[in-house]
């Protein structure tokens, strides 16, 4: 059995504000180390045997709180990265919405019809990059607990890359909080989504 442990980033200042991250990056707050901690004891007795982080400063920061003071490598991945926005990074999602409307509206509404006018990636860009991770990491670690430490945007995707959906239905189902966890068992190349979304490691 291979356990593929799915979680996103901890809270970030851009978070708070609503302020685009893309693959620009900005620090944990001092609740965003919290909820990583909080994942860190809630996975304290999951037996990891490795850890793949974006590497975005945010997902690695997190996935070093996670990984606490246990001897197992965190490995970095560019194709774990969050779907570049290009100029829409660094933009307040009011902005956005006010100086790029059609694409705003399609991004959260309409994703299979989303074309970015700013540069960035497409859905379909974003979904065949981490499709590909992903399969690459259950190949080479077959039989282990992995935990992927990643992004809103991409969990939403590999989710729906397990659970066979279709572009137009990415944002359905739970919202990626921060270190949410979602868990995938796959086994004689069966896959089953085991839970999405949970939070019920948070302690506040």
């Amino acid at each position: 059995m291979t356990r593929l442990y799915l979680t996103r980033h901890g809270q970030t200042e851009w978070n708070i504000v609503h302020r685009m991250q893309g693959q620009q990056d900005s620090p944990l707050t001092e609740l965003g180390k919290k909820q990583a901690k909080w994942l860190g004891d809630r996975l304290h007795d999951v037996g990891l045997d490795v850890i793949f982080s974006s590497s975005s400063g945010r997902a690695i920061r997190t996935a070093e709180i996670i990984r606490g003071t246990r001897k197992i490598p965190v490995i970095l991945s560019d194709n774990l990265r969050e779907i570049s926005l290009g100029a829409w990074e660094g933009m307040l999602h009011t902005e956005v919405e006010r100086i790029y409307p059609e694409e705003h509206r399609n991004f959260w509404h309409f994703p299979h019809q989303y074309q970015p006018v700013a540069g960035g990636e497409t859905f379909a860009q974003l979904y065949s990059r981490v499709s590909n991770e992903v399969e690459k990491i259950i190949s080479n670690y077959t039989g282990k607990n992995i935990l992927i430490v990643a992004h809103a945007t991409v969990l939403k995707m590999l989710m729906a890359y397990f659970e066979n959906k279709g572009l137009k239905d990415l944002w359905t189902g739970p919202f990626m909080k921060s270190t949410c966890l979602n868990l995938v068992e796959i086994e004689n190349g069966h896959r089953e989504v085991i839970f999405e979304g949970d939070i019920s490691h948070y302690q506040e």
